[in-house]
Parts: structure tokens; C-alpha cells; sequence
């Protein structure tokens, strides 16, 4: 019996001596890096051949801008940009613009051209770091942050060396990638809140801090350099270029003050078309005259430009290098389901009760919008208004509530300013409509309903190649509104001739645009302008009573 239990003894003993050799040989197996040389010559030879095989360069990647006179239709963006980075003390900034319109390029291409500028304080290594909100991931428990950086404890599998030393290692982010350089996020109002008030910190500190459970400033096995990203953290000073396709309003107060603010625009139909042109030229295929122009009319940007440049070159590689023509983007454009872009431009035709509205789109840039009303007699008043969003709802931090919306309340407005040229609204059937589709929200179209139901009401026609924008105030005063740099566009591009806008709004520069622009103080200076006295056109008459033209039954 006591031999038997010295024998197990014996192979027990055997037993956790082999285990011992087996764990002590993986151990050093780890710590000295081994690994298998055929492996490691299979992987390499794997990667090589990967790297030997290539397709030809995108278009896209072709037509990239390589030089800022390439980007079309920034000039005031651009010019913006250079002004906040390339001096001696650059700035923070947030480019807004919607999609293709070279947001990344410019910021990109500026940063090069800022290295070069006496005294500039980018050098020569400065880095343009590029990193899509979108894409990054994050998790509460700061196991992985691309952006700011996380720490590997020791706990995490992988932690290697220093984790079974009990070492934690931290892992610089983008933030620490960019020092000296520029971060340039794309979507940056996709960032989670978590990432967007650390980005806050670091941009206050320009110090990227990490911390970790498993630190202990005594750990005598923890590298000095680890002591000193624990106890002073990396350097983090860059300048961001955040770019989003989100409004202003979208973004966090917070980030916005700490950040140069620039609009790229949408592009319109002429720059479009040299895109087009461009793209074509580079594509190495003959094409029909006009071409460029035709597609201008699908196109809604310059990715959108590119991409059907791509197929149609592609298309006639395939059928034998040939010719491009119309047939084959109107082919295109049926498979690729692209629909013709309704670009509005005004009539020359006075019409009455029909007038242009200078506004400004969602996703920004401005837009002409026609306004119709119809102005009948009746036993009882009513004010009706279709095409505009009916109510608004406003989000606070404690509580959303809901009103009638801007331009709602500015056509009731309009019937009250008309009382004061013998208007009554309990006599009369206001019918004001916005048509189009999308639904008009904000006050900036006063003015031209009051026009139009005042064309409506009097019978006297409104020249067709003008247009207005401004809130009108309870006593007829027109007062200022935003955007109308972006509306003046637009109307240029629509064929306006006269621009009529509030007088607080007025600016020098608008006195070298190619059409006229005329500021307004008040409603009476409108219809002055327009409605010359004494030509029988539905102006008020000298006694203060509103006559009509011959004819008109109202």
C-alpha cells in the first residue's frame, strides 16, 4: 500500500514538472518572438503577390483636384480657408457644404501650401491626418478609440510582454498621429458625444491624457517612457478641419465656438459642367459636342459628374473605343435611374399674383421660389396657405414643444399690412401657394407674399424678372433676414434682373453683382419702385384708397 502511494507520488511529481517545461517553453516562445521562418516566408510571398496584383487607377482618384484653381466654384471658400490656416496663427475650423464638392481636397491641397509660407508654424512634416466620424469605433469601456487614444491593460488578450508583466501600454490615437500637423474629420457632427467632449478637452489642452487602473507610479517593471504618458500625457497639438454635411445648427454650440465657420456651396449648373468637361478630357475618349452640358443636367455634384463620366467612358470602351454621344447618356441615365434637374429659371412675362421668392435650401445655398395667390370676394374672410410646413417643433434640453410655423404666421401678417390699403380680411378669400413640393418654412418670404396677394388684389402685374426676400413686419416695415448672399446667387443664376432685400442686410459688394440690388425699408418704397403713381396699375391713389385697373373684378 505505501509503495503504491509513493509511486503516485512520484507521477505526480512527473507530471507538473512536464506541465512546468510545456507553460515555461510557451512563455519564452512569447517573450522572445519565435516563430515558424516557412511561415513567415509563406505570409510574405502571399502579401507580394497581393501587391503585384493592380487595377487600373479610378476615375474618381484621376479627377481628384492635385491644385486649388482644379476645385470649381469655391473661390470665397478657398480664399476663407487660406486666411484661417495659412498665417502664423492658424485657426480651428468647420467647413459645411453638401457632398463632392471638395471640402477634403481644399483643406488637403491648403495645408501644402501653408508649409510653405514664412512663418507658417507647420514644418515640412506636418501631417494631414484624415479620419471619418462615421467609421470610428468606440465603446464606453475605452478598450478602443481610434480617435483619442485608448490604454491596453493587461487584462485585454493580446496585452503581450507587458501584460504578463502587468504593465498597461497606451495606444496614441489620431489626435496624437496629427501633432504639429492638421486633423481633418469628415462627418464630423456623426462623432459620439462621449468623443466630441474629450476632442473639446484636448483642443483646450492640446495634451492627450490617459489612465489606467493597473498604473502604479511605484511599478519599478513599468518602461520610463510609459511613466511619462501616464504622469504628462502625449503631445496633441494640431489644428482641426472639421467638414460636415450638417447645418450649423446641428452641431454642438460648444464645438462651434472654438472653430472658424465656412460654407462650401452646391454647385451649380456651370461648374457642373466643366467637371464634366474635365472628367471627359481625362477619360481619353472623343465625345459629342455639348456633351459636358447634357450631363450638367443629371448631375447634382461632382461625384455625381464623375460617375457618369465613368460609365459613359466605360460604355464605349466596351463597344469597341468608340465615340461618346447624347444616346449613350440618355442610357445612363435610364439605368442608373438619374433624374433631369429642374433648374428654374424666371419669365419675362409680367404676370398678376405671381411673384419670385429669393430663399435658402435645407442643405444649404440659395434657391428661387415662385408664390402665387388668389385674392376672391366673399360672405366670410379666409387665409389660406399650402405648400409650407404647417407647424414647427423646437427641442430644448428639458422639453420640445410645437408652433405654428414662420411662414404661417408672415401671411397673416400680409392681410394685416393690406388693410392699410383698403383691405378688409373679412371680405375676401386669400388662397397663397408655394408650389415645387418641398414644403417652406421661416418669415424671409413676407414681403413677396405681400406682393403677390397685393398683385392678386389689385390686378396689376408684377414684372416676372424680379425678385424679393425679407420678413415684413405688423406696420409694413421689411426687416433683415440670412442667407441672402446665397439667394442673390441663385437669382443671378435664374435670370433676375432686380433683387429687391432689406435695407439692414445691404453691403457694398452687392453694388459690383450683374444684376441690380435694391435695399427696402419698408413695404411703400416696394410698391413705389414698382408700381410707378399715376399709371392706373393698382397703386394707391393720393386719398389713401387702392385703385384697381380697368377691368379687374376683385
Amino acid at each position: 500500500m505505501n509503495g503504491w502511494n509513493v509511486l503516485t507520488i512520484v507521477q505526480i511529481l512527473f507530471f507538473g514538472m512536464g506541465a512546468y517545461y510545456f507553460f515555461t517553453r510557451v512563455q519564452k516562445k512569447q517573450l522572445k518572438g519565435e516563430f515558424s521562418p516557412a511561415e513567415n516566408t509563406r505570409q510574405l510571398e502571399e502579401l507580394d503577390g497581393m501587391r503585384q496584383q493592380k487595377l487600373t487607377v479610378p476615375l474618381a482618384e484621376q479627377t481628384r483636384p492635385k491644385d486649388l484653381a482644379e476645385i470649381i466654384g469655391q473661390e470665397k471658400a478657398i480664399k476663407a480657408l487660406r486666411a484661417a490656416l495659412c498665417g502664423p496663427n492658424p485657426q480651428h475650423i468647420l467647413i459645411y457644404g453638401p457632398p463632392g464638392v471638395g471640402k477634403t481636397a481644399a483643406a488637403r491641397l491648403i495645408l501644402e501650401e501653408a508649409k510653405e509660407k514664412e512663418g507658417s508654424p507647420f514644418s515640412e512634416k506636418a501631417k494631414f491626418v484624415e479620419i471619418d466620424a462615421t467609421t470610428l469605433q468606440f465603446d464606453e469601456r475605452n478598450i478602443a478609440d481610434p480617435l483619442m487614444g485608448s490604454v491596453h491593460d493587461p487584462i485585454y488578450q493580446g496585452a503581450g510582454v507587458f501584460g504578463q508583466m502587468g504593465v498597461p501600454q497606451p495606444r496614441p490615437g489620431a489626435i496624437c498621429e496629427a501633432n504639429g500637423g492638421v486633423l481633418f474629420i469628415d462627418e464630423i457632427g456623426e462623432l459620439h458625444p462621449v468623443q466630441m467632449n474629450k476632442l473639446l478637452k484636448v483642443l483646450e489642452d492640446r495634451i492627450a491624457r490617459f489612465q489606467s487602473s493597473y498604473y502604479n507610479r511605484e511599478n519599478k517593471n513599468i518602461p520610463p517612457y510609459i511613466h511619462e504618458m501616464f504622469q504628462k500625457g502625449i503631445p496633441a497639438d494640431f489644428r482641426l478641419i472639421g467638414a460636415t454635411t450638417r447645418n450649423p445648427a446641428d452641431i454642438p454650440p460648444a464645438l462651434r465656438s472654438r472653430c472658424t465657420e465656412i460654407f462650401f456651396e452646391g454647385l451649380d449648373e456651370k461648374a457642373v459642367e466643366q467637371i464634366a468637361r474635365n472628367s471627359l478630357n481625362r477619360g481619353g475618349f472623343p465625345y459629342e459636342e455639348g456633351l459636358s452640358k447634357k450631363i450638367a443636367c443629371y448631375a447634382r455634384g461632382g461625384r455625381d459628374t464623375v460617375n457618369i463620366v465613368q460609365s459613359l467612358t466605360s460604355l464605349a470602351a466596351m463597344e469597341g473605343n468608340r465615340k461618346i454621344t447624347f444616346a449613350d447618356m440618355e442610357w445612363v441615365a435610364e439605368t442608373g435611374r438619374y433624374q433631369p434637374i429642374l433648374r428654374r429659371k424666371v419669365s419675362k412675362k409680367a404676370q398678376i399674383g405671381v411673384v419670385n421668392g429669393m430663399a435658402v435650401q435645407g442643405g444649404g445655398g440659395g434657391a428661387l421660389l415662385a408664390i402665387e395667390a388668389t385674392v376672391l370676394k366673399a360672405e366670410k374672410g379666409l387665409l389660406t396657405v399650402t405648400g409650407i410646413v404647417e407647424e414647427e417643433e423646437i427641442k430644448g434640453r428639458q422639453r420640445s414643444s410645437r408652433r405654428k410655423s414662420n411662414a404661417r404666421s408672415s401671411a397673416e401678417n400680409v392681410l394685416t399690412v393690406l388693410e392699410k390699403y383698403g383691405f378688409k380680411k373679412d371680405e375676401y378669400q386669400v388662397h397663397i401657394n408655394f408650389p415645387g413640393g418641398t414644403p417652406v418654412d421661416g418669415p424671409s418670404a413676407g414681403v413677396a407674399m405681400f406682393l403677390a396677394v397685393y398683385s392678386a388684389f389689385t390686378g396689376a402685374a408684377v414684372d416676372g424678372e424680379i425678385a424679393l426676400t425679407g420678413e415684413i413686419g405688423l406696420r409694413g416695415q421689411v426687416l433683415p433676414v440670412g442667407g441672402v448672399s446665397d439667394k442673390l446667387a441663385a437669382a443671378m443664376e435664374a435670370g433676375v434682373q432686380r433683387a429687391f432685400i432689406p435695407k439692414e442686410n445691404w453691403r457694398d459688394a452687392f453694388t459690383k453683382l450683374s444684376i441690380s440690388v435694391e435695399p427696402l425699408e419698408n413695404v411703400d418704397e416696394l410698391l413705389e419702385k414698382i408700381f410707378r403713381k399715376g399709371e392706373n396699375n393698382g397703386y394707391v391713389d393720393e386719398s389713401g384708397i387702392l385703385t384697381a385697373q380697368e377691368g379687374n373684378s376683385w
